[in-house]
């Protein structure tokens, strides 16, 4: 099946007289009919349902969904995409671990590899992704175990090169894991160019109507895991019965740990009607990224000819300096533009304010037009020093298209503009 027809079909098929709508599960648990059939599953979880803490039907369909969206062996959804960012280190990493992530992220991401995982002990290296090889190589460690980076980072709008940084993972030995949320499978396949772990914001594109908080983690099945650098995987785990993941459960090694053990014992799995409201999103994703990137590269080529911007970023201009890289590997630069305003932070706050149509909220890739002003909200924990090193000065908006009529957002936008003082 091709992507449109995945949306729709992948992860549910009723046999005959079931439903045609993927049903909700609305089950905290499962009845057995021994003590000892009971017992074999604790034994071995992935044998069948046993508790919805970590595993239950409707949230299993949507995760196979995502899955065959992606590419990948395997999928766990989460109850957020931190969730998932968090949950996709810790079940390769431990205290006295280093990871290594591009310093252009989502500023929660750098809060969370800055301080949380600090204070776990685990350390963050951030790396200049336009550095050299022999930058680049110099911030590995012997105890570093993956590289972290966005397709298209949020908010700075820049491209990443797959290519280039799976091939230091993994001279390295370490795999390489992708948030993908901003340009999703449809746009960008990472596995495809050589990412091992891919993990996704769903509370974005994907459900794409602002109604779930969400976040999912996509195993590609073809790192290397028995290369001695994880025995995590390899060694038998104490707390299954001396499993080992990578003999019992081979290129599903990474996910089945991570919801073995990850799952069971942080319980971030989102409830069965929340994963029913996501699969209502994916189903029409494909089509609407569509939209969102059409009317996203007509609302950039206006930002780009008005005398009250600065600078944008997206990657679907042809003068962007990421053009290049967004057509190598994207098949669209998603809705959200990153501008600077003419006169900081002052005239930023002045133009969002004067926005009719266009939502000031605290969100992104959604089917309506949003703004947000990333050094006063999302990006706020951050010092001066981290805000330049994310590519984020006073004067940036993040425009987020949605699909309303592309004339009405330039028409909103245009008010707006005569109203900056």
């Amino acid at each position: 099946m091709r992507d449109e027809t995945k949306c729709l079909h992948a992860g549910y098929s009723p046999k005959n007289a079931e439903p045609r709508v993927m049903p909700i599960v609305q089950s905290t648990t499962y009845v057995y009919d021994s003590t000892e059939e009971v017992a074999s599953v604790f034994d071995e979880p992935m044998k069948s349902l046993i508790y919805s803490r970590f595993a239950n039907p409707t949230v299993m369909a949507v995760e196979d969904k995502i899955a065959a969206l992606e590419g990948g062996v395997g999928a766990m959804c989460t109850t957020s995409g931190q969730a998932a960012s968090l949950l996709s280190i810790l079940n390769i990493c431990e205290a006295g671990d280093s990871i290594i992530s591009t310093s252009e992220i989502y500023g929660g991401t750098v809060n969370l590899f800055s301080f949380t995982l600090k204070k776990l002990g685990i350390e963050c290296i951030f790396i200049d992704k336009n550095a050299s090889d022999d930058e680049l190589d110099k911030a590995f460690k012997p105890n570093t175990k993956l590289v972290f980076g966005e397709t298209i980072a949020n908010p700075a709008l820049t491209v990443f090169d797959f290519e280039r940084f799976s091939a230091l993972a993994h001279r390295h030995g370490v795999p390489l894991i992708i948030d993908n949320t901003f340009a999703t499978p449809i746009l960008c396949k990472p596995f495809e160019f050589g990412a091992d772990i891919v993990i996704h914001s769903t509370t974005k594109y994907m459900d794409g109507h602002a109604l779930q908080v969400g976040g999912v983690i996509v195993d590609g099945g073809k790192f290397d895991w028995a290369n001695g650098n994880f025995p995590c995987l390899t060694e038998p785990d104490e707390s299954y019965h001396g499993v080992s993941y990578t003999k019992t459960y081979g290129n599903k090694a990474y996910i089945t740990k991570a919801r073995m053990q990850l799952m069971r014992d942080f319980g971030v799995y989102p409830a069965a009607h929340s994963a029913f409201l996501l699969n209502i999103g994916l189903e029409t994703l494909a089509v609407r990224m569509k939209q969102y990137c059409q009317n996203a590269l007509t609302v950039a080529k206006y930002f780009e000819s008005s005398p009250y911007v600065e600078s944008v970023s997206y990657p679907g201009l042809e003068n962007d300096k990421y053009h290049d890289l967004a057509k190598k590997y994207l098949k669209g630069s998603s809705g959200v533009i990153s501008l600077v305003i003419k006169g900081g932070r002052e005239k930023a706050m002045q133009f969002m304010n004067a926005l009719k149509l266009a939502s000031n909220e605290v969100h992104v890739a959604d089917i309506r037009t949003c703004v947000l002003h990333p050094a006063s909200e999302t990006h706020r924990q951050l010092t001066d020093e981290q805000l330049v090193a994310c590519g984020i000065n006073g004067g940036m908006v993040r425009f987020s298209v949605g699909l309303e009529n592309v004339e009405d957002i330039i028409e909103d936008i245009e008010q707006a503009f005569k109203k900056i003082k």
